[in-house]
């Protein structure tokens, strides 16, 4: 199959985002069938080969159906590594990607934008969302902000092949793009821990702000808000349970060397460790502990299930007797009890899903609370 096949592959990725339910209405459909994926992808991508990824170019059989797959596809390993600098296999972790294109579209959909609506992307990745809002909207109606200058730089190749040009900023999308403010939409492509006010302050009362709230145990949802004459945005979750890699500057920091697990005070759990297992709970328990990292440890036949927030110093390790955990918590802060505190309200109230979890950004704070029983 060439290129010029192309056009066969949008139309059959179309007609499957419309069948699941990501393409809803004409002006997005006729963008999925305009924008040719594969020019976002002319450097190849990684596919995942047991525990290490392994490099796909736009040489070999099958990549040009596999752009037109509904699936995410890494472009990126490690900060700086592209399929091109890879013979055989690498073990490092993804740092950007295609985004599944079922997602792409939904979130365009949920954007909710009309025509002559100037758009802020945060997060220009491959481009290829980017060229679904020129193709929507004009050119001149998009801004997209990378913190990758090389990613940028090929996005912007990839939309110029396609013959688009829109304003591509490099930066921290966490501060927003200030100079095309004020934004009717802003839609985020990258995970964050608190949707920064700086997004909220550049979109024009009335406006919508769509963004994914994570977590460093990975559970995460989709927000949309929506900005208040007095610069307050409220919103909901959308469900879904979809993910996104972190924006760059809230990734974890390393681990290092794990505090003494001995140590601290050991008290009966109210929950398990296993409690995290679930989304939903795993989301609620992210709300009391943002910042704190989860793994597991094997020594002498016993797990041990163990939290770190290493910038506050803190930690949990749960153990399992029979059907009895047993904490042991150690730092400045409890972070077992704030997870149960939190659980245990939730599970009071009914286990409300997130979808039904209101969200407030003030410049002072975020807040996610959810209906009581």
């Amino acid at each position: 199959m060439t290129d010029m096949d192309s056009t066969a592959l949008r139309w059959a990725l179309a007609d499957h985002l419309a069948a699941d339910g990501s393409l809803r209405t004409e002006p997005w459909r006729k963008a999925v069938e305009a924008v040719p994926r594969h020019e976002f992808l002319r450097g190849g991508f990684f596919e995942r080969s047991a525990d290490a990824w392994r490099p796909v170019l736009a040489d070999t059989d099958g990549w040009l159906e596999r752009c037109y797959a509904d699936e995410s596809l890494v472009t990126q390993i490690a900060g700086t590594i592209v399929p091109c600098d890879i013979r055989g296999e690498i073990l490092r972790a993804p740092t950007s990607s295609s985004t599944l294109p079922s997602l792409v579209v939904r979130m365009l959909e949920d954007l909710q934008v009309e025509e002559g609506h100037r758009v802020l992307e945060i997060g220009t990745g491959t481009g290829y969302s980017t060229g679904l809002l020129c193709h929507r909207l004009g050119d001149d109606l998009v801004t997209s902000v990378e913190v990758d200058a090389e990613v940028s730089r090929r996005a912007g190749a990839g939309l110029g092949a396609c013959g688009y040009f829109p304003e591509l900023a490099v930066g921290d999308g966490l501060v927003g793009h200030k100079d095309g403010v004020p934004y009717d939409r802003l839609v985020a492509t990258c995970g964050v821990l608190e949707l920064p006010y700086a997004w909220i302050e550049q979109t024009k009362p009335g406006g919508i702000v769509l963004a994914t709230v994570c977590g460093w145990m990975h559970s995460s949802e989709l927000a949309r808000l929506t900005v208040g004459d007095d610069g307050v945005a409220h919103g909901r979750f959308l469900g879904g349970q979809i993910s996104f890699m972190l924006a760059r500057p809230q990734l974890p920091p390393p681990l290092g060397m794990l505090p003494d697990l001995e140590s601290g005070e050991e008290r009966s759990a109210r929950l398990g460790a296993d409690v995290l297992n679930g989304w939903d709970a795993r989301f609620v328990a992210q709300l009391a502990a943002p910042r704190a990292q989860r793994l597991s440890l094997t020594l002498a036949d016993k797990t041990q299930h163990v939290m770190v927030d290493v910038e506050a110093g803190a930690w949990a390790a749960l153990t399992r007797e029979g059907e009895q955990w047993t904490v042991r918590q150690g730092g400045p802060a409890q972070l077992w009890d704030q997870v149960e505190d939190h659980l245990l309200r939730w599970r009071a109230d009914g286990s409300p899903a997130p979808d039904r979890f209101e969200v407030i950004v003030t410049p002072e704070a975020q807040r996610i609370t959810w209906p009581k029983s």
